[in-house]
């Protein structure tokens, strides 16, 4: 098989592309170039302050509702159970990003390698996917406790919780191994920037010179089935729900129906809100710097939102996190 010679470059010069090896079907590559929010140098510092308080608010909120939960026994029902799951998720999908970002800018190299570009794929395939999965099940949760509340216990028992979360984990998996399968078997020429500050599977595709077909039918099929399946979950929870309260004639119970679905309705409408908004502006963001800050919108300020609209909105939340917080000091 031929091969172009080795050429060892000089550490000093200013090459993006490194360790660009051609064989005659395929171009082995090592790094891609994350371009994140703005090359402005002046600008970097803010964002690094800014995306920094971010990470912490996000991890430090949900990391506490996961040990109020976890703490109080008065918290270890379905419900909750749900929502630490939900919180660990977040933990997880916005450390996948923000903390290469950050390292990135601290040392003003902005490369990632070709592994960790898709480690970062299947991560945020896998976490992403989870959460969608768990809003489904949270749904349905509520669905049972509500329409179905003498029999909620049985429904919901433990067995069948943990059954829930295993498949909705196995479904991410393999949805995840799918996208990062696929994505190994591309090649790519000389132009390995990416127009964001992760690797986020379409932007990747875009900059592949062989062809994504299979990558692109694969992607919107895996929408439309682990997408469609879970929202057409919800929607039928709720309308199940909304039946049930009108037939309610204690104007208490409704609300107290209502108010058990507020803070999960507000992450569902702001997760899938993100999502919806980011996929229709895409086509119309061409800045490398828009479609950056178009996907804060759904992959950090969503995880970063999710502890403040349960804590705020759920009175056992705030009673078991001032229990928490009073027992560490």
């Amino acid at each position: 098989m031929e091969t172009t010679p080795l050429i060892i470059l000089s550490p000093h010069l200013s090459i993006r592309f490194i360790n660009n090896i051609k064989t005659r079907n395929q171009t082995i590559i090592s790094e891609f170039i994350l371009l994140g929010m703005s090359e402005d140098r002046e600008l970097q510092p803010l964002i690094f302050s800014l995306f920094l308080i971010m990470y912490l608010v996000t991890v430090l909120g949900n990391l506490l509702i996961v040990l109020a939960v976890s703490s109080d026994s008065n918290l270890h029902n379905p419900m909750y159970f749900f929502l630490s799951n939900l919180s660990f998720t977040d933990i997880c999908l916005s450390t996948t990003t923000i903390p290469k970002m950050l390292v990135n800018i601290q040392t003003q190299n902005n490369t990632i390698t070709y592994i960790g570009c898709i480690n970062q794929i299947f991560f945020i395939s896998a976490f992403f996917c989870f959460e969608n999965f768990l809003l489904a099940v949270m749904a349905y949760d509520r669905y049972a406790a509500i329409c179905h509340p003498l029999r909620y216990t049985v429904i919901m028992n433990s067995y069948f919780c943990g059954l829930l979360i295993l498949l909705s984990w196995f479904m991410s998996m393999v949805n995840a191994l799918l996208h990062s399968l696929m994505v190994l078997q591309l090649s790519f020429c000389t132009n390995l920037e990416i127009p964001q500050f992760f690797c986020e599977l379409p932007q990747v595709l875009k900059i592949a010179c062989s062809s994504t077909l299979i990558n692109n039918i694969l992607v919107y099929l895996m929408v439309f089935i682990l997408g469609g399946i879970p929202v057409s979950g919800i929607i039928f929870s709720y309308t199940r729900i909304l039946s049930s309260v009108l037939r309610m004639s204690s104007a208490e119970g409704k609300y107290k129906a209502f108010s058990t679905c507020g803070s999960h309705l507000s992450i569902v409408s702001l997760f899938y809100g993100t999502s919806v908004g980011v996929y229709f502006s895409s086509p119309f963001t061409n800045s490398p710097k828009k479609t950056a800050a178009t996907s804060v919108m759904y992959i950090v300020f969503p995880q970063m939102m999710n502890p403040f609209i349960y804590s705020l909105r759920n009175r056992d939340i705030k009673i078991s996190l001032k229990k928490f917080i009073d027992k560490i000091h």
